[in-house]
């Protein structure tokens, strides 16, 4: 083999192996080294995209595209006929709404980002219902109300600090996407806080209490947080009822 022959195939080889470390480096995420200047406005456009995408995910999510369905195993189908809504606890007009009269209060729909403690995020979900607002003021919570509980149909519950309930939007849900929420959403009604992890906005709601003192819901008791701000990272409370601690090994909450 002569000295040119040589040299072509150990300069063919090296590209190759060149475009193989290249095709590698995007299939991993990584950048390629390159001299070349990117196309005017793409570099500003992707770092935008990835910074506007930096301050909508909290810590330690991921985004995915479709919204996951997560349950207890349980999911009580009611009757719209039968269906009620018992609100009361420390509050001046205890009321049970029919879906009727669940239906003739002012509704709204919000689109809002939303994440679970198992590490997903969904962005931009679209739900319509009641304000939170308005179940307040329809059962005027009496002075010293802390807690708000939330009791579903499938003995699933959850709490949320009432002072954070009236100073954000939340709703009591009952669409999805334009559409009647579906049972393995939570239908008929479910709750939905966005500012908090999804266990929070517990599905299949049967009853809301308003109490002086807090009182741990499901997961809670189990050793989550009790709080749960995504933002902050607030997925365990360390101990739980049974006296060890929970984090690690425990099956993450279900929403």
């Amino acid at each position: 083999m002569n000295v040119s022959r040589r040299l072509l195939l150990r300069r063919t080889g090296a590209f190759a192996l060149g475009a193989f470390l290249t095709a590698l480096a995007a299939a991993c995420g990584a950048s390629p080294t390159t001299n070349e200047s990117p196309l005017p406005g793409a570099e500003r456009n992707g770092s935008q995209e990835k910074a506007d995408m930096d301050n909508r995910l909290p810590p330690g999510q991921h985004v995915v595209n479709r919204l996951p369905i997560l349950d207890l195993g349980i999911r009580p189908d009611v009757s719209l006929d039968e269906w009620s809504l018992d609100i009361g606890g420390h509050v001046e007009n205890p009321v049970r709404l029919t879906w009727v009269e669940f239906q003739n209060l002012p509704h709204v729909e919000k689109v809002w980002d939303w994440h679970c403690v198992t590490g997903w995020s969904k962005f931009d979900v679209r739900v319509g219902g009641v304000p939170f607002g308005e179940i307040v003021k329809l059962v005027r919570p009496r002075d010293g109300t802390t807690s708000v509980i939330f009791e579903s149909r499938d003995g699933y519950t959850s709490n949320t600090p009432y002072q954070e309930m009236l100073d954000k939007e939340s709703l009591l849900a009952d669409q999805l996407d334009g559409q009647a929420l579906p049972l393995e959403h939570g239908g008929p009604m479910r709750g939905f806080i966005p500012w908090l992890y999804a266990w929070k906005s517990a599905k299949f709601l049967s009853g809301i209490r308003f109490q002086t003192q807090d009182e741990s819901g499901y997961w809670e008791t189990r050793g989550y947080h009790n709080h749960a701000d995504p933002w902050n990272e607030e997925r365990f409370g360390g101990f739980s009822i049974f006296g060890r601690s929970r984090r690690g090994g425990v099956t993450p909450p279900l929403l």
